[in-house]
């Protein structure tokens, strides 16, 4: 009986003196050791059966504490391998970092050789940003690397911070930059919006994201979808530099890269782009726009042509600069300098175009040029007028020096000509068949019989003359008011006597297809090369040159106060697809 309790003495001793050495060490060692150290431990007992090589240590009053290179791990009860240098946890764990991370779960595996900590069971992952706000994470399994300072998950995560919920099947958290890569099916929860992507990289500094893949953003007012993207979640404002498409104010706008703004409401796009308005079945196309929701405008360049339907038929009209403005039952189109317009019988040229939806006038301003079939009609200002119900040309107005011409059909040298000081037409079923000259009004016309032999050149003038037209050519003449001229012989007449006082033929500019509105400078175009798409960008240093920038809205704008609270239950996160 003496012998059992001695030996029973002895052990307690051992181990009481083993326990006793471990902290001493932890205490008085200054330098730090690869090795865990043991600061706490209340009761110890050993498994060799189920733990073989481990000691176990239990809390009593305080929980058992280790310390390993800067970091502090609480927990209930901890199975130590102390010759392998790592442990396994099991209770109301705590790891803390320094003053910025701790990480909490229900069971942990930590290698004190590979600084690698795994941990399971209602993992929360805290960490201060660096304007003292709040990261958490929660997971059912997570890996944290101290040794590169990365934390990752594969099982789904939830992320909270002052400002979004974000969720996603596989994350990534770099410690030192503060970044979150998140992988399958992320997603981003804000009280003004709603973000899905296939892969997505979060900054919780700046709270700036920068999207991969099929990405969507929906606000109250608008939707982005693009395939590589920057936002921007504190101010709502990014940009998609791949397969980028924002509907915004019944606007769809695509191109190239198209970046958007919703404080100063406006988005801009550059190379291939198209606007589309919802609501007029209008289409503006460029290589630079800009678009101002609260001015309801649209501004292209470059390029640049709006495209429209007129009775079945596309309206192209181009410009040096386009500008659409004015809301749906208003809108109103200005092309200016070198304008053009096409449609399949009609088309023309000047300075500057004014298209206005409201009273379907379209005005032709300096140097108008206008055909229809054959005929060229020029004069100081060309108004052509539809009707706004039937959406079908109605009328024509030349004004001041009125002139209209062809070229002879037969003999391919003369031309009919006409001119007065107006000219006033008229549309049927979107043809022109009456045409009223009136003021001053002179004719030139090659007449010829039925086997189309010229019998003369009739030269009148008089008050007003109509001409009757016949699928865009001239049917009938009809000399109003004391018509004072003659028919005269071909050899009768000089060639100088030919061509009334004005006339202008401008056959070489007409317009014959919707290509023709452009000319050499607008097709020679050299796109500006949009970063990131095939050279990849570096988002890590744009990250802290953006956060160096004191003219970035992103350093102006102040942190909101933490109102988030413990994440809900996964919610089922529908793949993003691409917008049809």
């Amino acid at each position: 009986m003496k012998k059992s309790f001695l030996l029973i003495l002895l052990s307690f001793c051992t181990f009481a003196g083993f326990s006793q050495t471990a902290v001493q060490e932890t205490k008085n060692d200054t330098t730090e050791s690869k090795y865990i150290n043991l600061v706490y431990g209340a009761n110890l007992v050993k498994d060799e059966i189920q733990f073989p090589g481990a000691v176990i240590w239990s809390k009593d009053t305080r929980q058992v504490q280790f310390e390993h290179q800067g970091a502090d791990l609480w927990c209930d009860v901890a199975v130590f391998y102390q010759k392998e240098n790592r442990l396994k946890a099991i209770g109301n764990i705590r790891l803390k970092q320094g003053d910025s991370v701790l990480m909490t779960s229900g069971k942990m595996d930590y290698d004190g050789n590979t600084k690698f900590a795994k941990a399971y069971e209602s993992v929360v992952l805290r960490s201060e940003t660096s304007e003292g706000g709040d990261m958490t994470l929660t997971t059912d399994t997570l890996r944290f690397d101290r040794e590169k300072q990365q934390a990752f998950y594969q099982d789904f995560g939830t992320v909270v911070d002052s400002a979004n919920t974000l969720t996603s099947e596989i994350g990534r958290y770099f410690m030192d930059i503060k970044k979150y890569q998140f992988l399958d099916s992320v997603h981003i929860k804000n009280p003004q919006y709603i973000l899905d992507s296939e892969r997505l990289d979060y900054y919780t500094s700046s709270k700036n994201a920068y999207m991969y893949g099929p990405s969507t953003i929906t606000g109250e007012t608008y939707k982005i979808y693009c395939e590589r993207g920057f936002y921007d979640t504190k101010i709502e404002s990014g940009y998609g530099i791949k397969n980028t498409r924002i509907d915004y104010n019944n606007r769809i706008i695509k191109g190239d890269s198209v970046y958007f703004n919703k404080a100063s409401e406006f988005a801009s796009s550059t190379n291939n782009i198209t606007v589309t308005d919802t609501i007029n079945n209008t289409v503006t196309k460029a290589h630079y726009a800009e678009v101002f929701k609260a001015k309801d405008s649209v501004f292209a360049t470059k390029r640049a042509v709006a495209i429209s339907l007129v009775e079945q038929d596309s309206l192209y009209v181009h410009g040096d600069t386009l500008m659409v403005t004015g809301p749906p039952d208003n809108r109103i189109v200005r092309a200016f300098r070198n304008a053009k317009f096409f449609k399949t019988d009609m088309s023309g040229k000047c300075d500057s175009i004014h298209s206005a939806e409201k009273t379907g006038l379209i005005q032709l301003v300096r140097n108008p040029v206008l055909w229809n079939g054959e005929n060229q009609m020029t004069g100081d200002s060309i108004h052509i007028i539809s009707n706004v119900k039937t959406e079908q040309l109605d009328s024509l107005k030349v004004l001041e020096n009125a002139f209209i011409v062809s070229l002879d059909s037969i003999s391919k040298t003369g031309y009919n000509q006409a001119k007065g000081v107006n000219l006033y037409g008229k549309f049927k079923e979107n043809e022109l068949k009456i045409i009223d000259l009136v003021k001053n009004t002179e004719v030139i016309y090659y007449m010829y019989n039925d086997d189309q032999e010229l019998i003369g050149i009739n030269k009148t003038i008089c008050s007003s003359i109509r001409i009757t037209m016949a699928n865009n050519d001239v049917e009938d003449l009809t000399f109003r008011r004391d018509p004072d001229g003659d028919i005269f012989p071909d050899k009768d007449l000089p060639l100088d006597s030919r061509k009334l006082k004005g006339f202008i033929w401008r056959g070489d500019e007409r317009i014959l297809t919707k290509d023709d509105i452009f000319d050499e400078d607008d097709n020679n175009i050299e796109l500006i090369v949009i970063r990131g798409i095939e050279n990849p960008i570096d988002i890590d240093a744009e990250e802290e040159e953006r956060g160096q920038n004191p003219n970035d809205p992103i350093n102006n704008i102040p942190i909101p106060e933490d109102e988030s609270t413990e994440p809900n239950k996964r919610p089922k996160v529908k793949k993003v697809k691409a917008s049809q």
